[in-house]
C-alpha cells in the first residue's frame, strides 16, 4: 500500500459484533464506528439509515463516502483563496432523485466485473456489502479510510484518501481461491462542469482511442447502450464518432467535450503482443473553463483510460454538465492468479490555488 499512497496503514482491525458481550448502552452504527475509528477530521454519520463517513482536512477540503457501497458522493476541495473558496467537483444524483431510489448515481464509483468466458454474473460487487476496516491520519493534512468486502474467493480492499489538494482512491484485490480470476475494472469519476461548451480534456494528443461503451456499474448515469447511442444534430451540431473497434489517433492537444462520445484511450490489444508499444499517458487534465478550474487525473495499475460526455442527454439531469472518466482495464482483462494480488489507483489533484 505504501507504493500507492504517501503514508501506510497500520495493522487493520475489524468491528465484530458479539451477543455475549454485555453492554449498558446500545450504540448506533455511526456512534460505534466513531468510537472505534473516529479521528480528528474523520466523522461517521448516517442519512436515511445509510452510514457514511466525512473526511475534512485542515484547509477545509472534504469528501463524503457512503460505506455499504463504497461510493464517493462528494468531493469539495478548496480551489480559491477566498474564505468560501470550495467547489463541488463531483456530479452526483441523490438516491431519492435517481432512477433507483435506493442508490445515488454518479460520484466516484469502483467497478469490478467478472470477465470469465462462461460467467454471466457481471459485477462482482453487486451482492457484497463493504465494512470499515481501518482509518489513518497524518495530523489533519492527510486522512484515510479503508473499506473491505468479500466477493466469492476475492478479498477486496478499497482505500480512500484525502489531502489538501487531492483525493486518491486505491483498490487491492486478493485471490484466495484455487483458480485464476479474470476481471475487468475501473474507477469512474463523474465530474461536474459549469458549461457544456467550455468542458475539455487536455493531455491525450497522440493516444490511440476507439469508441467503446463503459463498464456497467450501479453508479452509472448513462448505461452502456445510452453512452453509445448516437446523438441527433442540435444547437451544438453533431460530430460523428468512429464505429466501435475502429482505432484513431488523437491529433489535437485539447478535446472539447460538448458533443456526445464514449471512448477508451489505450494501446490496441493487437499491439500489446509486441515487445514495445505505446501506452496512454499516466496523467491527463480536465478543463472547466466555465469556472476556470482544472484537475489532473493520474492512473496507476490500470492499462486504459475511459472518457465519455453526455452531450444533450445531460439536460435531463439539470443545468450543469458532467463528464465520466477514469482509469480502467476494459479491453484486456486482468488475470489474478491464486494467492496473488492486483492493485490499481486513481488520484485527482489540482493546482488551482
Amino acid at each position: 500500500m505504501a507504493s500507492l499512497l504517501s503514508f501506510s496503514l497500520p495493522k487493520p482491525n475489524i468491528i465484530r459484533s458479539s451477543s455475549a458481550t454485555p453492554t449498558t448502552t446500545t450504540l448506533t452504527i455511526p456512534e460505534a464506528l466513531d468510537e472505534k475509528f473516529g479521528r480528528k477530521g474523520i466523522k461517521f454519520l448516517e442519512s436515511n439509515n445509510v452510514p457514511f463517513v466525512e473526511l475534512t482536512v485542515r484547509n477545509g477540503s472534504s469528501l463524503r463516502l457512503t460505506i455499504p457501497d463504497a461510493h464517493v458522493t462528494s468531493y469539495k476541495p478548496k480551489v480559491y483563496w477566498k474564505d468560501e473558496g470550495f467547489e463541488e467537483i463531483l456530479y452526483t444524483i441523490p438516491a431519492g432523485a435517481a432512477a433507483d431510489p435506493t442508490k445515488a448515481k454518479g460520484g466516484i464509483g469502483l467497478v469490478i466485473n467478472d470477465a470469465s468466458e462462461k460467467s454471466s454474473r457481471g459485477s462482482l460487487l453487486s451482492g457484497s456489502e463493504w465494512t470499515v476496516k481501518d482509518t489513518d491520519s497524518d495530523a489533519i493534512d492527510a486522512l484515510q479510510v479503508e473499506l473491505s468486502c468479500t466477493a466469492g474467493t476475492l478479498d477486496i480492499s478499497y482505500v480512500v484518501s484525502l489531502y489538501p489538494l487531492s483525493i486518491a482512491t486505491a483498490v487491492i484485490v486478493k485471490n484466495n481461491g484455487r483458480k485464476d480470476v479474470t476481471l475487468t475494472s475501473a474507477i469512474l469519476s463523474h465530474l461536474n462542469f459549469k458549461k457544456r461548451g467550455r468542458t475539455a480534456i487536455n493531455g491525450l494528443k497522440g493516444c490511440s482511442y476507439c469508441s467503446h461503451p463503459p463498464l456497467s456499474s450501479p453508479f452509472e448515469l448513462l448505461s452502456p447502450s445510452e453512452a453509445m447511442k448516437s446523438e441527433s444534430s442540435g444547437w451544438f451540431g453533431s460530430e460523428s464518432e468512429e464505429k466501435p473497434g475502429v482505432w484513431t489517433k488523437q491529433d489535437v492537444p485539447i478535446t472539447i467535450l460538448k458533443n456526445k462520445l464514449s471512448r477508451v484511450y489505450a494501446a490496441p490489444p493487437s499491439e500489446r503482443v509486441k515487445p514495445f508499444y505505446d501506452t496512454p499517458p499516466s496523467k491527463y487534465e480536465t478543463l472547466d473553463q466555465g469556472r476556470e478550474l482544472f484537475f489532473r487525473v493520474t492512473r496507476m495499475g490500470f492499462e486504459d483510460i475511459y472518457l465519455s460526455s453526455p452531450g444533450s442527454l445531460s439536460e435531463k439531469y439539470g443545468k450543469d454538465y458532467f463528464v465520466c472518466t477514469g482509469p480502467a482495464s476494459m479491453l484486456v482483462p486482468v488475470v489474478v492468479k491464486p494467492g496473488e494480488k492486483w492493485r490499481g489507483a486513481q488520484v485527482i489533484e489540482h493546482d488551482n490555488l
